[in-house]
Order: structure tokens, then sequence, then C-alpha cells
């Protein structure tokens, strides 16, 4: 199995131990973390990454500014972004979608939610 690299964005690092938790029981992923935007561009310049999932409210550099960015650049157009955040309003759930996110999930969030849409997205079998 061809092994996948996953970075997850989110300032609360209560937030990524728990996001971080449910990708392990997922084989074959490696996973980075940052607590901002500006931190995951700092990785992701050089790093190859397969698949991102950010909060949207974070210093320095949110979510969607993150999102906006990686999708103007060619190397990053199609990769998979997953939104996790507090912010449940369908307008939230909107710009997001139309800046380029793939999924969107609302916090709380479930282990079994996080594994089953990076599966889905990473199309990768366990």
């Amino acid at each position: 199995m061809q092994t996948a690299r996953v970075l997850v964005v989110d300032d609360s690092p209560t937030m990524r131990q728990l996001i971080v938790f449910a990708l392990r029981r997922i084989p074959g992923l490696q996973i980075d973390e940052a607590g901002d935007g500006i931190a995951a561009l700092k990785l992701m310049s050089s790093e190859r990454y397969d698949m991102l999932l950010t909060d949207i409210n974070m210093p320095l550099m949110d979510g969607l500014k993150l999102i906006s960015l990686l999708r103007n650049d060619q190397q990053y157009s199609d990769l998979p972004i997953v939104v996790i955040t507090t912010e449940g309003a369908a307008l939230d759930r909107e710009r997001a979608t139309v800046l380029g996110a793939t999924e969107y999930l609302c916090k709380p969030i479930q282990t079994a939610q996080v594994v089953d849409v990076t599966k889905r997205l990473l199309q990768k079998e366990s």
C-alpha cells in the first residue's frame, strides 16, 4: 500500500491530537501538524501532501485564506481539503465550498467521521 501524507491544521493542540488519533486508525498515512495557515504553507513549501484537514478560525492566517491560496496554486488545485470547524452556519459552509473545500465537518466531530471522509477522499481500503 502506498503511503499518503496528510496535514492537519488547527490552532488547538487538543483538536489536532484528536484528529491525528482518528487518522492513525488508517494504515499507510504519514501525518504532520501545523498550528495555523502560515505554518501549514511553510510545511507545504517543502513537502508534498495528499490531503489537508483545516480549521477555519486560527490566528495569523485562517483556514479560508489558506484554502484560497492553495486553490490559486496549480500544484494544489486538486488537493482534497476538509474543513473541520465550529462554524456550522450555512453561509460559512458555502464560503468554504466556494473557495474550494472538498468536505465540511462541524465540531464536535466523531473520529469515525474523520476516518470515513479521509478514506473516501484518499480512496484507501482497510
